[in-house]
């Protein structure tokens, strides 16, 4: 763990990192170039060269084309767009009120099954799930006479060991489906991934990942924890007033809900006629807008329910509120807008090389005369995944990096895209809670800290790590048995 914490340490900013691995790449492009480097493209036979980016065709891309790489990334519009919805809902209130009821509303029986469900379905507030639901699970543990640092180790690997799991479309997927659609786009231009490719695994996981947290939990941890004991620190005033809701919260709840309902029996009446412009060609509902635009709809949707939630309780007053909640909620993705500049010219500058094709091709030709399973082949990118994400914990940025090179070679051995993309997701997922490099492990150790002034890293590690490996191996074992089953990861997305 001091090794992985000491590494970790040493790593630039992702911004940088891109950076860097830029600088490597034109120096390994040179290198490549230099001795003519090609493979010959699967189908058309076309033979594709190395390109070397340190050349001055390779000055005169990246400078051209450094404003089109970034304007065009797939991720950004789609993650601007479902981010200005998401910050009139989270700006206004809703989505931390929602997550206190739904937690707070949970019977006693069910309280760790409550509290991992929720963070499930958290997800889909980012990284706000960690402040509201972490120190929120203490509390509840506390009500029902439980020790609140097991509420804190639920809440935590929920949220984290089950991070790409939820039943909900989520800002993530937006994300990453963008970053996988570029990166199969080095094999075939026309295939696209939306968010929805993984929905159906993804829902299914996070009913999965929430019961086997609960019996880890419950048959293991619980014991060992609450004999331990904990101290017992003064209640703030924060802690006293997260025990309920007031009446305009409950109020604006159900404005919301109701208005949710609305919208989405509106959508529903405006599929139904078959000539609809909601739906695609020839009526088609999986081609419709509503679809392929999910990121739009999502959009509208919590931006109305924000709003219809804020004027309820006081945050929104004039319609000039809506724009500011939108610019405060904008500015806190400012960072990811930040490392999408540099991702979109690393991935247009390994585009541009060509390196992409050849490791694919070749790495696919090493595969297929070694003969492995799929299922062989899906294990060793579950295990190096894993390894990697105990030091680069950002998801994005990891997937940024490994995309472009693992979608298209398990696209030549006929693993579709969105199939690599839920792989990813498995190992993206369950190590997170067992590497201090991530900012939200130490969020974490911070609070259990309040109850236990020794607790250090391997105290949090201790109870995460069980809990997390029981995830990993569940996990797995539901990818199996949807391989085996021919499952559909999601609407028009099928599993092989």
């Amino acid at each position: 763990m001091s090794t992985v914490e000491r590494v970790g340490n040493k790593l630039p900013h992702p911004f940088w990192l891109f950076g860097i691995l830029s600088l490597v790449l034109a120096a390994a492009s040179a290198l490549l170039a230099a001795f003519t480097v090609s493979v010959a493209m699967p189908g058309s036979g076309d033979a594709v060269a190395v390109r070397s980016l340190a050349s001055s065709d390779g000055i005169t891309m990246a400078l051209s084309t450094a404003v089109e790489n970034f304007v065009t990334f797939p991720p950004l519009g789609n993650a601007l767009v479902i981010m200005i919805g998401v910050a009139v809902a989270d700006k206004a209130g809703l989505l931390s009120t929602a997550l206190r009821a739904a937690v707070l509303r949970v019977p006693p029986k069910m309280v760790t099954f409550g509290l991992a469900f929720t963070a499930m379905i958290a997800h889909v507030a980012s990284d706000a799930a960690y402040i509201v639901l972490i120190p929120l699970g203490a509390i509840v543990y506390r009500a029902v006479g439980r020790s609140p640092i097991l509420g804190i180790v639920v809440a935590f690997v929920s949220i984290s060991a089950g991070t790409d799991a939820s039943p909900l479309i989520t800002p993530t997927d937006v994300i990453l489906s963008g970053l996988t659609t570029a990166a199969a786009h080095t094999i075939d231009s026309a295939v696209t991934v939306g968010p929805v490719a993984n929905y159906y695994f993804s829902l299914a996981s996070s009913v999965v990942l929430a019961l086997i947290i609960t019996l880890v939990v419950e048959l293991f941890i619980a014991k060992r924890v609450e004999q331990d004991g904990y101290d017992l620190p003064d209640e703030t005033e924060d802690e006293i007033n997260a025990r309920g809701l007031t009446a305009d919260q409950r109020r604006g709840l159900r404005n919301s809900a109701v208005c949710t309902a609305i919208l989405l029996i509106l959508i529903g009446l405006a599929l139904l006629p078959s000539g609809s412009p909601l739906r695609g060609e020839g009526g088609a509902l999986l081609e419709s807008p509503v679809v392929s635009e999910i990121a739009v709809v999502l959009s509208l949707m919590f931006a109305v329910t924000g709003a219809v939630y804020g004027m309820a309780v006081g945050t929104v007053r004039t319609s000039r509120d809506i724009p500011e909640l939108i610019t405060a909620g904008l500015r806190d993705i400012a960072p990811i807008v930040m490392l999408f500049f540099a991702v979109s010219q690393f991935l247009a500058y390994f585009r541009w090389t060509h390196i992409g094709e050849v490791i694919a091709v070749r790495g696919a030709g090493l595969l297929k005369a070694a003969d492995a399973h799929t299922l062989v082949i899906a294990a060793g990118l579950l295990i190096l995944v894993s390894l990697i994400n105990l030091i680069i914990t950002s998801g994005s940025a990891m997937w940024s990096l490994i995309a472009p090179i693992f979608v298209p070679m398990l696209m030549l051995l006929d693993i579709p895209p969105q199939t690599t993309q839920a792989l990813y997701r498995i190992a993206d997922s369950c190590s997170n809670v067992v590497t201090p490099m991530g900012v939200y492990f130490i969020l974490a150790l911070g609070f259990v800290q309040q109850y236990r002034k020794n607790a250090g890293i391997g105290t949090l590690a201790a109870m995460t790590a069980p809990i997390a490996m029981a995830m990993f191996l569940g996990w797995v074992l539901l990818f199996v048995m949807w391989w085996i089953l021919g499952i559909p990861l999601g609407p028009g997305y099928p599993v092989r």
